[in-house]
């Protein structure tokens, strides 16, 4: 069992990640600016922490194995998270990433293809900068974990794909994940690390 600390913790990633978690008789403590959603059971602690508050957050964290951070990426700079982990002495960080910065059969990224949604550009160039600033860290234990395409509301199957920094496409032509098993894929990578310092992608 580990301690475990989920920044974004009420969000639609964080939330799954916070039960696949549980599920697996972690203890958890859940991060987010306002935790009074998640209801009160064993093994969960909350803390209202706003990421752009290094001290609190760096607090927040002092006292786990693990940090899975699943803020967005277009608010804050990747050190807002990235440098309180480090002075809490936390050596693992694991980040639910975008799809953007995956490469499709061309050798480009998902971002630079014509029909990627101009809505979601800020984020996944915002979140492949924050990919960017992980590989050169010289200190954390990090892992950057991108969904498919498609990251969706869905049913916990627990069969999915791995890959690598490519885009994971199904037979059908589709590039989706549902966030019940990315979280297995990402509570999976905590218990057994498989992609130290590395991204990699989950899919069907």
């Amino acid at each position: 069992m580990s301690k475990i600390a989920i920044i974004g913790a009420t969000g639609r990633a964080g939330s799954q990640l916070l039960e696949e978690a549980l599920r697996r008789g972690h203890s958890v403590t859940a991060i987010a600016r306002d935790t009074s959603k998640i209801s009160p059971r064993a093994g969960v602690v909350t803390r209202n922490v706003d990421v752009a508050d290094s001290a609190a957050l760096q607090a927040a964290v002092a006292d786990v194995d693990v940090v899975i951070s699943a803020a967005h990426f277009a608010p804050i700079p990747a050190s807002a998270i990235i440098e309180p982990v480090k002075k809490a002495g936390v050596k693992r960080l694991l980040v639910v990433g975008g799809a953007g910065s995956l490469l499709v059969p061309d050798g480009s990224k998902v971002i630079e293809s014509p029909n990627f949604p101009e809505e979601y550009k800020a984020e996944a160039t915002a979140g492949g900068v924050y990919l960017d600033t992980l590989r050169q860290e010289k200190d954390l234990d990090w892992t950057f974990l991108s969904p498919s395409a498609l990251f969706v509301e869905g049913e916990r199957t627990g069969t999915f794909r791995v890959g690598k920094d490519d885009l994971l496409v199904s037979a059908e032509g589709k590039s989706w994940i549902t966030f019940a098993d990315y979280a297995i894929a990402m509570l999976d990578e905590v218990e057994k690390p498989a992609h130290s310092r590395q991204r990699f992608t989950v899919g069907y």
